[in-house]
């Protein structure tokens, strides 16, 4: 019998434990810790969605893998209401959060040895992590003409980025499609913050007509219910797209009892069904978006991208992505440094103002 080799030993070290020194730095400060460095609501969960999940609870048999009729139903026009992609009936399965399906969906999917995985070069880390969990490949690449004959299976797409807030537009996708399916390639758009577009950038899903052509052949949609309605302790997430690519998924989740639990199934239908809170939501986060914009920007920083999402990719012309982290963390404000997300990172700092009200104040009074 071989040696064990741990699956732990196949992914890089947890990048935000090199924060911790820091943490510790800011921490101390006079004012208390201004913690900007993640992206985790910190708004109440609407008072509609606990009651949702309240009535729920006396749920004792096993949840549906495809989610409740009413719960794909809710997901289907909300795609339609909101966002203009009409998908085929039943092409939706619910799960625990989108992080898991980032860091799954290679293995669900059978790619392993040999495959190769495209994802951006400033990327969340989990896309680089799935790909080696399934043992495949993964190549950090945002010009896809320069991969050369290696044989792509899978091509992740993250609009609006994370961590940038870059936002890709119709062409640009519609050319990612069209380059994918001329190789037998798969496409799998992160869109958890499709919703979070800024100052008139209204982000397109891959799914839209204008993007695919009206086909969703070989595509799929990943959104989340995290940043939308606050759900993010519910691990409240789907995904859609390819309806043979979704049955497929569906009976690998069925056999690992990958299941998202009733009374969060009902939660998350009835969020999909309101978009009030949603926009509520969503008014809160640009307050306190045009609140530290301008207080990095009157401090000296710049901002790029951060045209949808919920950070700003934020600079200093005077220091690299840690020296940055060091002289935030004195004045007692944390941030991620840029090179969490990829080398290319390395002179930005990402900044989420999903921090309260009060925090938020804090942090631009100390940069001012």
């Amino acid at each position: 019998m071989g040696e064990r080799r741990p699956l732990a030993d196949r992914l890089p070290t947890f990048p935000w434990d090199r924060l911790a020194p820091y943490k510790r730095t800011a921490a101390a400060h006079a004012g208390g810790l201004v913690d900007l460095s993640v992206g985790t609501p910190v708004d109440p969960v609407p008072e509609s969605l606990q009651r949702a999940l309240a009535d729920a609870a006396n749920s004792p048999g096993y949840p549906q893998t495809w989610g409740t009729p009413g719960l794909r139903a809710a997901i289907e026009g909300w795609l339609s209401r909101r966002h203009g992609v009409d998908v085929a009936e039943g092409a939706v399965l619910p799960t625990i959060g989108s992080k898991e399906t980032v860091a799954w969906l290679p293995t669900l999917l059978g790619l392993g040895e040999g495959d190769t995985v495209v994802h951006p070069e400033l990327a969340y880390p989990t896309y680089d992590v799935g790909v080696r969990l399934a043992g495949a490949d993964p190549v950090a690449a945002d010009g896809l003409a320069s991969l050369g004959p290696a044989r792509v299976s899978l091509v992740w797409v993250n609009s609006p980025s994370n961590p940038t807030g870059r936002v890709l537009g119709v062409e640009h996708l519609r050319k990612v499609v069209q380059w994918a399916r001329e190789r037998g390639a798969i496409v799998a758009s992160d869109e958890c913050y499709l919703d979070l577009g800024w100052d008139g950038t209204e982000p397109v899903s891959i799914l839209h007509p204008d993007v695919c052509g009206g086909s969703h052949e070989n595509l799929l949609a990943l959104h989340s219910l995290s940043k939308r309605s606050n759900l993010a302790g519910y691990r409240a997430a789907f995904l859609t797209g390819d309806p043979e690519l979704v049955r497929e998924l569906l009976e690998v989740r069925k056999h690992s009892g990958m299941i998202v639990p009733a009374p969060v199934q009902a939660a998350m239908r009835a969020a999909l069904d309101d978009d009030a809170h949603a926009d509520e939501q969503k008014e809160r986060y640009r307050a306190r978006r045009t609140r530290l914009r301008a207080a990095f920007e009157g401090a000296g920083w710049k901002v790029e991208h951060s045209e949808a999402g919920l950070y700003l990719w934020a600079s200093h012309p005077d220091l690299d992505a840690w020296d940055a982290v060091g002289h935030l963390a004195e004045r007692g404000v944390i941030v991620a440094p840029g090179d969490f997300y990829g080398r290319a990172g390395a002179g930005h700092v990402r900044v989420a103002f999903t921090a309260t009200d009060e925090r938020v104040r804090e942090a631009a009074a100390r940069l001012a």
